[in-house]
């Protein structure tokens, strides 16, 4: 008897570590499983259960959900401070959730607004919030504390909410309990998604305006604690690739939001300024890493990245940039239309580069006429820093004289910091960023003109199909401007997002006679 007894317990023993296995991804039968951890709002049970049996047979990665209402798997997930991945039905868990730093990454999936749910036929004429008050209507809710739905009937209702409360036949942690409760008779309305009534037979959806208001987003999160960041990120891409999840929901009448067209391992194409480089190579790396894509780069002179951008014709061209990250303002209208919105992120000042010392005494830009100077600017149909510099040079009257001086002109203003260190110069106009990466050797003197500094804007394309994809990586320089900071920058990340049709280029900057 003791012998079974033993069997019996290292059998037991073997199934409990099998099945941990299982759910920690570990190795079954010879074979490596890889398990993600999902807590899912139960109103969007359905269509993520489909997209995850799909995306398991299609990647051999084995997707566990885990349901109930979104305030119930948030406070979940602090608990067990485990798992991958966060579905949520509201937009204000997640703002919650990202406050306490329990998720990193967001991607919006569906958009759905709260409606009355009736049996068909709407037997009751229940036609406003009023007529959930009535004493022949049963009326069911959703906890606020526990579900989404709960929270937004909570906030519509307004100063009705303590008597709605009150009348409730009944209050459910889920609207999908309310709906199957609708289903069967138990009640005569409940106030549900919108995206939850295609998903339930014999019930139809009554909108009312203060619903209307009410929309939010579902969305999927990263969770912090998620162990395999990339592989959380790939399914959370599925979910919301147009072709693939997005595809699920619209079939189960959700209003499914445009998501990035889905790639096992997706390319993001960057144009930048070179001022820019020092700042976000390493971020550029860290984010390819974190994604589990590529980002194919190209630094130059804003001149040369916008002919490239025109002679391609069109964004449809699969080498056009999803994103651009300009060295200033002043280059963005020429793509305003591609790149209809910019985000400032960064600003440095215009100066002089001059040799240790100073030893020639320059002081002003009209000390740079002096004869017999070696000038070195940057060629302004080719750069951003070069256009900028021929403006204030013909502002200030000083353009031609100075022309006379100039042996040299680059598309980025890191070859006349190289020319400086090499003696090749005298005197160069350089970005304060560009000197600061070698003010060991050099000294620097400030412009005193409106025109001497530019700030750092960065654009997605209106039309990428990695649009979300850029939106994340706009999203990741923003969480590190100690970065920018140590690179001699100043932050403007803060600043309101701007319209890139309504940027004014100074007067001073435009062509003659525009």
């Amino acid at each position: 008897m003791k012998a079974i007894v033993t069997i019996i317990c290292v059998l037991a023993i073997g199934l409990i570590a099998i099945s941990f296995l299982h759910h920690e991804g570990g190795s079954v039968s010879g074979g490596d499983v890889k398990t993600l951890t999902v807590y899912c709002a139960a109103g969007i049970k359905n269509p993520v259960a489909a997209a995850a049996a799909a995306y398991e047979q299609e990647t051999g990665v084995r997707v566990q959900l885990q349901f109930g209402g979104t305030g119930t798997l948030l406070s979940q997930i602090r608990v067990a401070n485990q798992g991958d991945l966060f579905v949520a039905a509201d937009e204000g868990a997640v703002a919650d959730a990202k406050r306490h730093k329990t998720v990193r990454e967001v991607i919006p999936l569906v958009l759905q607004y709260p409606v009355i749910a009736v049996k068909a036929g709407n037997p009751k004429k229940i036609a406003s919030l009023a007529d959930l008050l009535r004493e022949d209507v049963k009326t069911a809710i959703a906890n606020p504390e526990a579900a989404s739905i709960g929270k937004a009937t909570r906030a519509a209702a307004g100063d009705r909410w303590p008597e709605l409360k009150q009348r409730v036949a009944v209050m459910k942690p889920t609207v999908t309990e309310l709906a199957a409760d609708l289903t069967i008779g138990a009640i005569d309305a409940a106030v549900i998604w919108n995206s939850t009534v295609p998903q339930f037979k014999g019930i139809e959806a009554v909108r009312i305006p203060e619903f209307d208001d009410r929309s939010d987003k579902v969305t999927v999160s990263v969770l912090s604690v998620a162990e395999d960041g990339p592989g959380a990120l790939k399914f959370a891409r599925y979910l919301a690739a147009p072709e693939k999840g997005g595809e699920i929901f619209r079939g189960m009448g959700f209003e499914a939001i445009q998501g990035d067209r889905w790639a096992e391992a997706p390319e993001l194409i960057l144009y930048s300024g070179g001022v820019n480089r020092p700042a976000v190579e390493e971020l550029l790396k860290e984010f390819q890493a974190r994604e589990g894509i590529t980002i194919h780069t190209m630094f130059n002179g804003c001149g040369i990245l916008c002919a490239a951008m025109k002679a391609m014709t069109n964004a449809a061209n699969p080498k056009y940039p999803d994103a651009y990250y300009a060295c200033d303002l002043c280059f963005v209208p020429p793509v305003a239309e591609q790149f209809p919105e910019a985000v400032l992120i960064t600003e440095t000042d215009i100066g002089i580069c001059v040799q240790k010392g100073n030893p020639l005494g320059i002081k002003t830009l009209a000390d740079l006429a002096q004869p017999k100077l070696r000038v070195g600017l940057c060629n302004a149909e080719q750069s951003t820093l070069g256009y900028m510099t021929k403006g204030m040079l013909t502002a200030s009257a000083l353009f031609e004289a100075i022309r006379k001086n100039v042996v040299v002109e680059v598309p980025t203003a890191d070859f006349l910091v190289n020319q400086m260190r090499a003696g090749a110069l005298d005197a160069a106009i350089v970005y304060r960023v560009n000197f600061q990466l070698q003010e060991e050797h050099l000294d620097y003197v400030a412009i005193d003109h409106e025109g001497a500094k530019a700030v750092q804007p960065f654009a997605v394309r209106g039309d990428s199909e990695r649009k979300q994809l850029a939106g994340r990586l706009l999203e990741h320089m923003l969480a590190n401007r100690g970065r920018f900071e140590a690179s001699g920058f100043t932050w403007k990340g803060d600043l309101p997002t701007l319209k890139s049709k309504d940027i004014v280029v100074p007067d001073w900057l435009k062509p003659e006679g525009k």
